[in-house]
């Protein structure tokens, strides 16, 4: 009698112990400090609430600026003037880390606190506004909610890089982007229907009044975690200067090389990626639960796909997989051309979510191999500098052609952009050299 009754409660004690092991990125955490698991769990519940509140941002906030009255120049424009905020917001989020090493600080108050309190102001937008003022006063907040965003990526990215062990980045962030997707999918769904349903202004507001409450949640967690000691101080010997700008990328070539790619990959990327969701509902006639549904499928596949394409860049070097998925997500938009109803893209976006999931996740450990560790704060903002300028152009380049010559255009152009950086990355960024940018020689 006295086993029947512990063993529920040791299943239920077990039961618990695997919540936390998952939560915490898997049962490897208990190898590392008590402090450390604590760290990697709030970060964890941080990534499952800010991808729930992004994933009803990034899937309908074209939607709701068009319910405004926007056209798709202006969403095009939206798209540009983002990136272009994003290289006025990086090099000072750089400084502002290395002069007060508040890394965590600087990420809550300029993403978590300011950035939401403007997704609070734009759903105050219909009840002030109308017409082209509505427009403009959404496209005005939103570049400012991405602005703030970027001011804190590199104390973010810096931050990141102490958080989770080197050895086990692989698999922490498979786990993390596993739950994330999982968030994101049950929200885009919902939101999808309800948006299919009513279609007017206040639905839209009631989806970002709960993304904002998601957002807050998130900033919560994150304000939890307690930051750790950098595991290389900042060089104060030698301070960022403008004009020093140059020489990071001459003493650095495998850096330079990963950033020209990076530049022609994502100019490539935004020549179309701003207006797959306007032509799934102007050109196929997809409703907002039609949006959302092939968001979902994107998100099912990333998410199923986390964890193997975790394991291969533990086992394999991130390189590699960027490799592989990147000579693969280049085909995509080529079949966007061929598609006549929007149900047709479950499958095109089944495939590209797997893919997504592994080049994202590779990608990102690469570049934090890439970078010197006492310098990350001042490398990532210039790579993110190089992504918003590639992006900027991409977005705006991609507005001309769509208003000239259509869709197919923008998605025939992204592909072969794509693949071309595919190749130039496979040809010019060398492993063997990482270990040398890494230490910070040349």
């Amino acid at each position: 009698m006295h086993s029947m009754f512990r063993s529920p409660r040791a299943l239920w004690a077990r039961f618990i112990k695997q919540i936390a092991q998952f939560s915490a990125g898997g049962s490897w955490t208990d190898l590392v400090p008590s402090q450390t698991r604590k760290n990697l769990r709030w970060f964890w519940f941080d990534g499952l609430f800010s991808s729930a509140s992004e994933s009803i941002i990034v899937t309908y906030q074209s939607l709701f600026i068009l319910a405004l009255g926007a056209t798709d120049a202006q969403i095009g424009l939206l798209s540009s003037i983002s990136s272009l905020v994003a290289v006025l917001m990086l090099l000072p989020g750089a400084l502002l880390t290395e002069r007060l090493g508040k890394r965590k600080e600087i990420a809550l108050v300029s993403g978590g606190i300011i950035g939401r309190a403007m997704i609070f102001l734009i759903i105050l937008i219909p009840i002030f506004l109308s017409g082209p003022a509505a427009v403009y006063a959404a496209i005005t907040l939103t570049v400012s909610r991405d602005a703030m965003n970027n001011l804190g990526m590199p104390a973010w990215i810096s931050l990141t890089a102490d958080l989770v062990p080197l050895s086990w980045r692989g698999r922490y962030f498979g786990s993390r982007n596993f739950i994330m997707g999982i968030a994101g999918m049950i929200v885009t769904l919902v939101i999808g229907e309800l948006l299919t349903r009513s279609g007017q202004l206040q639905s839209y507001q009631f989806a970002y009044t709960l993304a904002l409450g998601l957002g807050i949640i998130s900033t919560i967690s994150f304000s939890r975690i307690k930051e750790p000691t950098p595991t290389h101080a900042v060089e104060q010997s030698s301070p960022f200067s403008f004009r020093a700008i140059p020489s990071y990328f001459i003493a650095n070539p495998v850096f330079l090389a990963y950033c020209v790619t990076s530049a022609i990959w994502n100019f490539s990327l935004n020549i179309s990626g701003p207006f797959f969701t306007v032509y799934q509902v102007k050109v196929l006639g997809a409703t907002a639960i039609m949006v959302g549904i092939l968001s979902i499928t994107s998100q099912v596949s990333s998410l199923l796909a986390q964890r193997p394409f975790g394991n291969m860049a533990d086992r394999w070097g991130p390189r590699k997989l960027v490799v592989i998925t990147g000579y693969l997500i280049p085909f995509l938009p080529f079949v966007w051309i061929f598609i006549q109803e929007a149900w047709q893209g479950i499958p095109v976006n089944l495939l590209g979510g797997a893919l997504w999931a592994g080049y994202s996740l590779a990608s990102f450990n690469y570049l934090l191999t890439l970078i010197p560790e006492d310098q990350r704060a001042r490398y990532s903002a210039l790579y993110q500098i190089v992504v918003a300028i590639s992006l900027s152009a991409g977005a705006a380049i991609g507005s001309v052609i769509v208003t000239k010559w259509g869709y197919h255009a923008v998605f025939l152009l992204s592909g072969i952009g794509r693949m071309l950086g595919a190749i130039l990355f496979a040809r010019f960024v060398h492993p063997s050299e990482v270990k040398s940018v890494a230490n910070g020689t040349s």
